[in-house]
């Protein structure tokens, strides 16, 4: 019942930015806590009959290690939702969601894996990086953010994560044309990062086709054409279709188609392509597209992914096809969240 205390064992993280920890029998979801860790918990969210709780650990009794005092002053129970992991030491952040990158894609692709997530530069010991940010205008002109799960507002000065300068929208050295409000990551050392792995496991050849999908503006289309050269060819299909028009911007030579990504698949483009670069929304792929994908044979696919349960599901539906994880790499790129980007390389077995 929300409002109830409780001492708990916490258990291991999940996939969302908690731990689980077990009362009467019942899963609880908690925040703020660490594994291992002993706490009282406040259930935030639950009825007597729910198969689960959401809590808050709102007292410590015996702490992890990993634990540290977080540095903004608005996060911890009751108070700001955007960060999940302000009171976990860096090192351990970017553990712990190497395991829940492991968990998704043992539970829903079978898969053993060990994930390593990588640190990249671009933030100031994890703060300072959201090159985008947005607060609630309070009624008296001053700043809010909202409580997790909630409408309801926490005033602030500011947030600890606000870059100093605004989105720079530049790749491995060059410039990209992106609308206001358009699409581009938000951490400054996301798009080098991205670009080198996706490059690094597809290896494109001179003469070689690439199709890549939910293209943006281009980001990965503009360098994936300049490695299969004048020879080759680049297809990119995003749904935006102010993207869309950027992305011939941005990567000259390359073609480019805007809709809905199965629409499109389902509709033109048929022949085979030696490489195929997927970025979906943090829904995934989904079957559909997945099965578009292998019909066209490519003997790479690299899929980047922001969400590792719909990685983990679409990777299971790669390989009903044919097609097995080779390897993959995760980057911290939104520090103190739960949130991880993962690249992921899939080939014909």
């Amino acid at each position: 019942m929300v409002g109830t205390r409780a001492e708990v064992e916490v258990g291991p993280i999940a996939h969302g930015g908690f731990c689980v920890a077990r009362l009467d029998g019942r899963a609880v979801f908690v925040r703020h806590s660490l594994p291992g860790e002993r706490v009282v918990i406040e259930v935030t969210e639950g009825a007597t009959g729910d198969t689960f709780w959401r809590a808050d650990a709102v007292e410590v009794l015996s702490a992890s290690p990993d634990r540290v005092p977080a540095p903004c002053p608005y996060a911890g129970p009751d108070a700001c939702g955007g960060c999940d992991f302000q009171h976990v030491s860096r090192g351990r952040q970017r553990s712990l969601k190497g395991e829940v990158v492991s968990e998704q894609l043992r539970r829903l692709a079978g898969l053993d894996v060990a994930v390593t997530v990588e640190q990249v530069p671009g933030d100031d010991e994890g703060l300072r990086w959201r090159t985008r940010q947005r607060y609630v205008e309070r009624p008296d002109g001053g700043k809010a953010m909202r409580k997790h799960r909630s409408h309801e507002l926490v005033p602030v000065d500011e947030c600890l994560l606000e870059a100093p300068h605004g989105p720079r929208h530049v790749a491995m050295g060059i410039d990209f044309e992106v609308a206001d409000g358009g699409f581009w990551q938000v951490h400054p050392g996301a798009p080098d990062a991205l670009v080198e792995a996706v490059l690094g496991v597809l290896d494109p050849q001179p003469g070689e086709s690439a199709l890549d999908l939910y293209a943006g503006v281009g980001l990965f289309a503009r360098f994936l054409q300049d490695r299969v050269g004048e020879s080759g060819r680049v297809v990119a299909v995003e749904g935006d279709r102010r993207a869309s028009r950027l992305s011939i911007t941005n990567a000259p030579g390359i073609e480019a188609t805007a809709g809905d990504v199965g629409e499109v698949l389902a509709a033109s483009y048929d022949g085979a392509f030696d490489l195929v670069v997927l970025d979906p929304p943090r829904e995934g792929a989904k079957r559909t597209v997945v099965e578009q994908v292998v019909a066209r044979t490519p003997r790479a696919v690299a899929y980047v992914a922001c969400d590792p349960a719909a990685l983990a599901r679409d990777v299971a539906i790669f390989a009903e096809h044919g097609y097995a994880l080779v390897s993959l790499r995760a980057f911290d790129v939104f520090p103190m969240t739960h949130h991880v980007e993962c690249v992921a390389l899939l080939a014909p077995r």
